[in-house]
C-alpha cells in the first residue's frame, strides 16, 4: 500500500513537472497573439469550473470545516495574483529564464510551511533546496558579464513580475495543502476552479469591460491553442494537488521546480532564446537539487 502511494505521488510530481512548462508555452503564445493576460487566467478558470461542474453536479458543501472555505478563499485570491503576474512576465520575458527563477518559490514555500503547517525539513531537503537556488544562480548568470551573476537582474520588469507571481504562487501552494489535509486533492481542484474564476471574473469585469467582447473573439480564433492551454493547466494543478497530498509543501514545490530544464528546452525550440548550454548546466544543477530531496530529503 506504502509503495502505491509512493508510486502515485512521484507519478504526479513527474507529470507535473512535463506539464507545466507547456502551459507556459502556451500562455506565451496567446499573450504574443494580443491575448490579455487576465483574460488568459479568466477563461482557464471558467472552462476548468464548467468542466468540473459537468464531471460532478453536486459539490460537496456540507461537512466541510470552516478552515477550508477560508483557506479556499486565500487560495483562489492568491492563485489569481500569482497566475495573472506570471502571464504578463511571460508576455516581455525569456521563459528559458523566467522558468528557473521560480527555484525560489520553493524557499518560500519552506518558510510558510514551517509556520502554517508545522512542516519541518530535513537537512537533506535544505541542502537540496539550497542546490536549486544555486542551479537558478548559473542560469541568471549572464556570460557577457565578467562577474557572472548580477543583482540587476532583479530590477528587469519580467523578473519583478515573476519573483511576485512566485510569492503568490507559494502562500497559495501552503494554503492549498491545508485545504487538502481538510478534505481531498479532487475537492480542493474543484474550488480551486471555482473560486479562482469567481476573483478573476470580477477583476476581468472592472479592468477588461471595454475589451472584453475583443478578447472573446480571440479567443474563438485562437480554440486551438486555449484549448491545449485548458488541458494543461488542469492537468497541472490536479497533479499538483496529489503531490501536495503526499509530501510537504516545500519539498513538493522544490521539485516542481526541475522543469526549469524543460522550460530551457522549450524556450529555445518554441521561442528561439539564446544561452542554452549554460541554462542547461544551471538547470542540471537543479535536477540534482531534486534528486537530493527525493532520496534523502
Amino acid at each position: 500500500m506504502f509503495v502505491t502511494f509512493v508510486s502515485v505521488t512521484s507519478l504526479a510530481v513527474l507529470i507535473r513537472i512535463i506539464a507545466n512548462p507547456l502551459s507556459n508555452v502556451f500562455q506565451k503564445q496567446l499573450t504574443h497573439r494580443s491575448a490579455d493576460p487576465l483574460f488568459i487566467i479568466s477563461a482557464t478558470y471558467g472552462f476548468l469550473a464548467l468542466a468540473c461542474l459537468t464531471v460532478w453536479p453536486q459539490l460537496q458543501v456540507e461537512g466541510l470545516p470552516k478552515a477550508f472555505w477560508l483557506s479556499m478563499l486565500v487560495v483562489g485570491l492568491f492563485a489569481m495574483l500569482g497566475n495573472v503576474f506570471l502571464v504578463k512576465a511571460l508576455h516581455i520575458g525569456d521563459l528559458s529564464v523566467l522558468g528557473p527563477i521560480n527555484a525560489y518559490k520553493s524557499v518560500v514555500g519552506l518558510v510558510v510551511g514551517i509556520f502554517l503547517l508545522n512542516e519541518i525539513p530535513g537537512w537533506w531537503g535544505l541542502a537540496g533546496v539550497v542546490l536549486i537556488v544555486v542551479g537558478s544562480y548559473v542560469v541568471l548568470s549572464n556570460k557577457q558579464q565578467r562577474k557572472g551573476f548580477s543583482w540587476r537582474i532583479f530590477g528587469r520588469q519580467e523578473v519583478k513580475l515573476r519573483l511576485a507571481a512566485l510569492v503568490f504562487s507559494a502562500i497559495d501552494g501552503a494554503f492549498l495543502k491545508k485545504a487538502i489535509v481538510l478534505s481531498s486533492p479532487t475537492i480542493a481542484f474543484f474550488y480551486w476552479c471555482i473560486f479562482g474564476f469567481a476573483f478573476t471574473l470580477i477583476w476581468m469585469l472592472i479592468v477588461l469591460k471595454d475589451r472584453w467582447q475583443e478578447q472573446t473573439s480571440l479567443l474563438f480564433s485562437q480554440k486551438s491553442t486555449y484549448l491545449a492551454l485548458f488541458l494543461t493547466v488542469g492537468v497541472t494543478q490536479v497533479a499538483s494537488n496529489i503531490a501536495l497530498a503526499g509530501m510537504q509543501v516545500g519539498y513538493a514545490l522544490a521539485l516542481f521546480q526541475t522543469s526549469a530544464l524543460i522550460s530551457v528546452l522549450f524556450g529555445h525550440r518554441f521561442f528561439n532564446e539564446q544561452g542554452i548550454l549554460r541554462k542547461l548546466i544551471g538547470a542540471g544543477i537543479m535536477v540534482a537539487g531534486a534528486i537530493l530531496i527525493t532520496v534523502l530529503g
